[in-house]
């Protein structure tokens, strides 16, 4: 912010300094240099005297920009306004140009985001339309690493603070989640901004600022072809990020398209990084394009008509060449399969009556004809043919609401029948003398057939209607069922029976081959040969199925799955159904298996690896002290030789560090078997760190090579003395291992939310991130990650975590900056936090009292800073 303000000030802009805080960085306070600082406004709060922008002060100067620092600051009470954002309004609203900064933590919708991910809420905010209202957002950027090494050399806070900030708010992990969270909330106001524009200005073309894939699926069978073409067109251009693939159903909601197909196809499209969207639209041309067009899709993607040469004549243009004439910009790919030009799989018509309902409708006809002919016949002569013609077409209709179509259409012939015997003269004749009459009876049948065949296509459609809405309301119990976690096998059987209404349903998995049966020959096999040999998975219900034919409805999954249900047969609309779940309950069974699989496998890899690496211990760690042992003693029993006192002095205290050695390596093999078996006894109660610090140097640790950095006041954690000055023992005695020399291991304490912190920080080689997991494997030695060559048997860190975690605690790793490694003890405090310094470490701040502001200010220099004008 200062930067371009002196930027601007040196092309001769009028720009004057409302408010920045420096918190006494020098490099912060040279950058103020030959700029105009208007004076502050003094404000007294409960009888401590503060300073806040001066906005009379701005408002009377009237410069051209002001520069104005932390706008999610909150005002001492008794300001005129409680935020500093509502101060900068107030400047803009009289013409002044404002460029201001904002920390990602303090943006309202990242909130609660930002104390999930740093335990620390921020109860400072300004609103995000504030921001986002702003002419021009820069986003200074920097790494962890780099703000860390700034905090380091003392750039941000004073000495005294520096290790409490790093131990707490400025962890790498802390400030890569507020670095992604200002980059994504960047982007997506750059998004917002470009969407808006288009908007505005009215443009509906592509815009290629990045590459999106649409792929277009009918649910027919071409379709995993064409997206696994398409994601391999999306990876070459955009590494495979922006796959959509999109389905473009009917209006009506009666799509002929298969849903397990679909199904099928949206588990593949997700498998390989894509996103799956169903738009809905009769003209899958335009829904298809506008769908591409609202995402500004760049590519899209095509099969083949899968039509017949002879009804690709008949009925003209298809979807594909339309969408190339219409695509403009967007580039259309036209992929070939295996199913051109073979024809359509048309979905099976649902029958819009049953046969009770015809045979109902007949009836109804027969009784309808013969009651209105014998009306009319005695009623002839007063009314005309027309007025006939009309009565009998109601007939008709009546018939086509009660039977359909086919009832309807045998009402509309034999009514025309009787319309020409007893009414048209000649009477009683079947010929027709006026040509009048011909055409209106004509007219009545075509009529009648007309709207019988409506009539019959409404009950058809309504069927369908709710047929549809059935299957949708059943898909979407289930996709809730999974989204609630049910994704156990009984659980999605359960679904299954419920849905259709079975006694029972199998999951059934066919076996290779039955036992015994190699090497048989047979010229007449067996029904069980026949029948093969399956072995039920899962099941539910009463009877369970045990092979595919004992059922009475069957879906095959692969070659090896199938699921069977027992209790009723059903229709061919329930299959398609059907088959969607089937995809779900084969998908479940796998993702057991292979949970399974791990699982078994898990104990058995860690086992090995176990017994590999005591075996090595024992080989070598265990050997080498004996040997040391049994050399020293052998020598002082030797009658032969006569040694000196230093010698033998030398040679008892070989003996006895080797023996000391073996106790160590022996006492942690035990310690680490308790763990194994969980039999450690813990007894925790109140203990300050200091304490355990001041034990530790007081068993022989040089106090030379450790610096003490932990305040007494800090407050007492709940853990076993005992198992607590072990870790740190072990902590501190791996630091001195691996430091080089004249730099002394640092012990740090600090407190941090509802945990107390130490940390044992060296400068040595440190430890790779990938490998600080595996560090803390049991025998798992530092020569094992690296070239180092330190001895040990490689128990120290995960006995060291063992008894942390046993305590409630954690023990983690982290970089120290500037190189080395730092061991990071937490454990939950005993009593009311009172850090000592830093508003990172939940000290007291400058603040009139805990109850203002309500959060504490973010630090400067923070990655995630931006600059608002």
């Amino acid at each position: 912010m200062l930067d371009e303000g002196q930027r601007r000030a040196g092309r001769g802009t009028d720009v004057v300094v409302g408010y920045v805080e420096t918190h006494n960085r020098p490099l912060t306070a040279a950058r103020l240099a030959d700029l105009e600082v208007l004076p502050r406004r003094q404000l007294t709060y409960r009888g401590t005297s503060f300073t806040e922008m001066d906005v009379d002060a701005v408002l009377a100067r009237r410069p051209k920009v002001a520069l104005v620092d932390e706008l999610a600051h909150t005002n001492v009470p008794g300001s005129p306004r409680p935020k500093r954002w509502q101060d900068v309004e107030l400047l803009l609203e009289a013409g002044i140009d404002v460029i201001s900064t904002v920390n990602i933590q303090h943006l309202e919708s990242v909130n609660d985001v930002v104390e999930a991910i740093t335990g620390i809420p921020q109860r400072e905010t300004v609103p995000d339309s504030v921001v986002r209202a702003a002419d021009q957002v820069e986003l200074v950027d920097m790494t962890p690493e780099a703000l860390r090494r700034r905090m380091a050399h003392g750039n941000i806070y004073a000495p005294e603070m520096i290790d409490a900030a790093l131990g707490n708010y400025f962890r790498s992990g802390n400030l890569a989640a507020l670095r992604e969270l200002a980059l994504l909330w960047l982007a997506d106001s750059v998004d917002e901004g470009l969407q808006r524009y288009r908007e505005q200005h009215g443009i509906e073309g592509t815009w290629e600022t990045r590459e999106r894939v649409v792929v277009a699926l009918t649910g027919g069978p071409e379709g995993e072809t064409l997206i696994r073409r398409a994601a391999r067109i999306a990876a070459r251009a955009t590494g495979g990020e922006q796959l959509l693939a999109v389905h473009v159903a009917r209006s009506d909601g009666l799509a002929g398209a298969s849903v397990a197909a679909l199904t099928k196809q949206r588990v593949l499209v997700e498998s390989l990084g894509g996103s799956y969207h169903s738009v809905v639209g009769d003209n899958v041309p335009a829904a298809l394009l506008a769908f591409a067009r609202a995402h500004n899709a760049t590519q899209v993607v095509l099969g083949v008509s899968r039509r017949s040469p002879l009804r690709a004549a008949l009925t003209g243009a298809g979807v594909g060449t339309t969408v190339t004439r219409l695509s403009g910009p967007i580039d259309v790919h036209m992929l070939s399969h295996a199913y051109v030009g073979k024809g359509r799989v048309l979905p099976q018509l649902t029958r819009g009556l049953s046969v009770r309902q015809r045979l109902a409708g007949a009836a109804v006809g027969v009784v309808l004809l013969l009651g209105l002919t014998v009306l009319l016949t005695a009623v002839r002569g007063h009314i005309g043919l027309g007025s006939d013609l009309l009565l009998y077409l109601v007939a008709v209709v009546i018939v086509a609401l009660v039977g359909g179509l086919y009832p309807a259409l045998a009402a509309a012939v034999v009514g025309s029948q009787l319309l020409n015997w007893f009414f048209t003269p000649p009477i009683h004749s079947f010929t027709i003398g006026n040509t009048d009459n011909v055409l209106a009876l004509a007219v009545f049948v075509l009529v009648a057939a007309l709207v019988s065949s409506v009539v019959d296509l409404s009950a058809r459609r309504s069927q369908e209607a709710a047929r549809a809405s059935a299957e949708a309301e059943t898909l979407s119990t289930l996709a809730g069922s999974l989204l609630r976690g049910e994704q156990a096998l009984p659980a999605l059987l359960h679904r299954v029976q419920e849905a259709f209404a079975v006694t029972a349903v199998s999951l059934l998995r066919r076996q290779s081959s039955a036992p015994g049966s190699a090497g048989v020959a047979s010229s007449r096999p067996d029904a069980a040969s026949l029948r093969g040999t399956w072995e039920c998975v899962s099941s539910v219900g009463d009877d369970p199925c045990l092979h595919p034919e004992d059922g009475d409805a069957e879906v095959s999954v692969g070659d090896e799955l199938a699921l069977v249900l027992r209790g009723r047969v059903l229709p061919a609309e329930d299959q398609r159904v059907l088959a969607a779940f089937a995809a779900h309950v084969a998908a479940a069974y796998q993702q057991r298996q292979l949970q399974a699989a791990a699982a078994a496998a898990a104990p058995v890899a860690e086992a090995d690896r176990m017994r590999t690496a005591l075996l090595n211990a024992v080989s070598h760690d265990l050997r080498s002290p004996l040997a040391v042992a049994k050399a020293a003693v052998s020598s002082l029993r030797s009658a032969e030789v006569h040694w000196p006192e230093p010698d033998r002095q030398e040679l008892l205290a070989s003996a006895d560090a080797a023996l000391d050695r073996l106790t160590e390596l022996v006492t942690n093999l035990l310690d680490l078997s308790r763990l194994q078996a969980g039999v450690l006894a813990v007894f925790p109660r109140p203990v300050g760190l200091d304490d355990v610090v001041s034990r530790i140097l007081d068993q022989g640790t040089p106090p030379d090579a450790v610096e003490i950095d932990v305040p007494p006041e800090l407050p007492e954690v709940l853990a076993d003395p005992g198992l607590l000055e072990r870790v740190v023992a072990n902590l501190v005695q791996n630091a001195l291992r691996h430091s080089p020399q004249g730099f002394p291991v640092r012990l740090a304490g600090s407190a941090h939310g509802a945990a107390v912190e130490l940390r044992v920080i060296d400068r040595g080689p440190g430890i790779t991130e990938t490998e600080r997991e595996q560090a803390f494997a049991p025998f798992q030695r530092r020569d094992d990650l690296s070239t180092s060559t330190s001895a040990g048997v490689g128990l120290g860190l995960a006995i060291a975590r063992g008894f942390t975690e046993a305590m409630g605690g954690t023990l983690s790793m982290d970089d120290t900056p500037g190189g080395g490694l730092t061991m990071v003890i937490s454990l939950p405090a005993t009593g009311p936090l009172q850090a000592p310094g830093g508003p990172v470490a939940g000290a007291a701040t400058d603040r009139p009292d805990d109850r203002w502001p309500p959060g504490a200010t973010g630090a400067a220099g923070s990655p995630a800073s931006g600059a608002a004008k």
